[in-house]
């Protein structure tokens, strides 16, 4: 495999773990209005049957981290000077100075508080990125981290097809919510924002993902990836 293709699938596996990330953000923020800044408030309703579907949505949004990250464990694209957790740990740290020093926003409130001006968001994606950069070489950080997830992933590939089956069902509901959004955009203008975009984008990429690790049986394979790693 050459080294350019191997980059280009390593890039992929971070945008995919960045995704999931990102789905969980939106989910939490949303949630967070549903429960306490608007309470009784119903997101994207008719369309959205309830507001609490954006807790299965950080569970399909969940699941797929692991085998995202997994797709970038294989590949071997060597590192500049340091494993680029170390760069992940920088950028959080980095971005949480800034939060702390120059934003009206807490580090623990940034992805609670419904604030959708240009540096919140830039912090968002920053805090996301490092977050994603962490996750990926999670391994690498310790022995006991290593040790830890080795374990996880028995465990998963003991119940593989009770995840998969939640895979499928919560795909489900991430395809539904991208529909929903999707109508609410179209016959109210009021839901015609960018975030909403953001969030069908993200959606739709993280329930297709789901179906996608279904069907290649990532689960099915997973130990057998680790022994081969």
């Amino acid at each position: 495999m050459s080294r350019g293709w191997i980059i280009c699938k390593k890039i992929f596996s971070l945008a995919l773990i960045f995704n999931a990330l990102l789905t969980i953000a939106c989910a939490v923020n949303i949630l967070s209005s549903v429960y306490w800044i608007y309470p009784g408030w119903k997101p994207f309703s008719p369309y959205l049957i309830d507001g609490t579907i954006f807790w299965i949505i950080i569970a399909v949004a969940a699941l797929n981290i692991f085998p995202s990250a997994l797709l970038g464990r294989k590949l071997h694209t060597g590192r500049f000077l340091f494993h680029h957790y170390v760069y992940g740990i920088f950028i959080m740290i980095a971005t949480g100075v800034y939060i702390t020093v120059f934003m009206s926003e807490s580090l623990s409130t940034i992805f609670l508080a419904n604030n959708t001006t240009i540096s919140v968001n830039a912090a968002r994606f920053f805090f996301l990125g490092g977050l994603t950069l962490l996750l990926d070489d999670l391994p690498d950080v310790s022995k006991h981290i290593e040790t830890a997830l080795n374990r996880m992933k028995t465990g998963a590939f003991r119940i593989r097809k009770l995840i998969g089956a939640i895979q499928i069902l919560t795909g489900t509901f991430a395809l539904y919510l991208f529909v929903a959004v999707c109508l609410a955009m179209s016959q109210i203008s009021e839901w015609v924002t960018i975030a909403n975009f953001i969030l069908a984008t993200t959606v739709f990429i993280t329930g297709v993902t789901a179906f996608i690790f279904v069907k290649r049986k990532t689960w099915d394979t997973i130990d057998k990836q680790e022994k081969m790693h």
